[in-house]
C-alpha cells in the first residue's frame, strides 16, 4: 500500500469544510485535484463517458446483492444506486449523484496508481511470486485492469467489514503459475478477476456473507472443496474473454452461502 500524506489531508481537510467551501476547495483547480484521474463535472443518470467508466471501476465493489455495476461508460440506475450505497457507507450525502463530494471521498480512497488506499498491484500479482501480468489469457495490459477492479471490489467488502485488514493470499496468476498450484484450467486467477482472502479479525463465513453484496459473481468459502482455509471471489459474471457462461456461482456451506 502506497499512501499518498498529504494529497489524503487536504482532501480530508475539504471533506470537513461546509458544502460551499468543499467545491472551492475540491473543485478548482480541477486538474490538480488527483494523481491518478480527476473528475471534472458532476455525474447523474443519463449521463456517459469515459468519467463514468472511471467512476463505474470505483464503485463496482458497491454493486448491492448479487448484482454488479457493468463497465459500460453509462450512468444508469445501477450505476446511480452503486454511487448512493457508497455515499451511505463513507456518510456522505446519499443521493446517487456523483459530485464533489463523492470525488472528493474517491481521491482520499485512491493512490497515485489508480489502486485503492489498502490493495496493491504488488498483491495482486502474487499467485507465485508476481510475473507482470503477463502469461495468461489477455494480454497484460487487460490483466492489469481486470485486477484494478478486483482491488476496488474488496476495497469496498473491507470497508463493509468494519474497515479491518484482509489480506489476499493468491491474486492473479499465469498459466504457469496456475498449473503448478493445480488451479481450474480456465481459473479467474489467470485473468486477473479473482483473489483469495484471508482476514486476522473477521471470520471467513464473514467475509463470504459480505462479499455477496460487493459484486461478485464467482464465491467459494468454508465447506466447499478446497477452500476451508481462504475465500475466493472473482467476476466471472463480467468475463467475456473465458470459457464460462456469465452466471453467479457462490458456495460457501458452511457458512449458508450458495446459489
Amino acid at each position: 500500500m502506497r499512501v499518498n500524506t498529504l494529497k489524503r489531508a487536504a482532501v480530508a481537510f475539504a471533506l470537513a469544510l461546509p458544502g460551499a467551501a468543499i467545491a472551492t476547495v475540491v473543485a478548482a483547480p480541477a486538474a490538480h485535484a488527483d494523481g491518478c484521474y480527476t473528475w471534472n463535472r458532476t455525474l447523474t443518470q443519463g449521463r456517459s463517458g469515459d468519467d463514468v467508466r472511471q467512476l463505474q471501476i470505483r464503485v463496482a465493489g458497491w454493486a448491492g446483492y448479487r448484482d454488479i455495476v457493468e463497465n459500460d461508460g453509462r450512468y444508469g440506475p445501477k450505476t446511480a444506486a452503486a454511487v448512493k450505497r457508497f455515499q451511505q457507507a463513507y456518510g456522505l450525502r446519499a443521493d446517487g449523484i456523483a459530485g464533489p463530494q463523492t470525488f472528493a471521498k474517491l481521491y482520499q480512497l485512491q493512490d497515485n496508481d489508480c489502486t485503492p488506499a489498502h490493495f496493491s498491484y504488488s498483491e495482486l500479482d502474487n499467485g507465485c511470486g508476481g510475473s507482470g501480468w503477463s502469461g495468461g489469457p489477455v494480454s497484460a495490459s487487460q490483466t492489469k485492469q481486470n485486477a484494478l477492479r478486483t482491488m476496488w471490489k474488496l476495497e469496498a467488502l473491507r470497508r463493509g467489514l468494519g474497515d479491518k485488514p484482509l489480506y489476499v493470499s493468491s491474486g492473479f496468476r499465469s498459466r504457469a503459475c496456475n498449473n503448478q498450484v493445480g488451479g481450474a484450467s480456465d481459473s479467474q486467477h489467470l485473468y486477473g478477476n479473482a483473489a483469495d482472502v484471508t482476514s486476522r479479525t473477521s471470520s471467513l463465513c464473514q467475509i463470504a456473507r459480505n462479499a455477496r453484496n460487493n459484486g461478485f459473481s464467482g464465491l467459494y468459502g468454508p465447506g466447499y472443496p478446497d477452500h476451508d482455509d481462504h475465500v475466493h471471489v472473482d467476476s466471472r459474471r463480467e468475463n467475456n474473454s473465458d470459457r464460462s457462461s456469465n452466471t453467479t456461482s457462490w458456495s460457501a456451506p458452511d457458512c449458508g452461502v450458495g446459489n
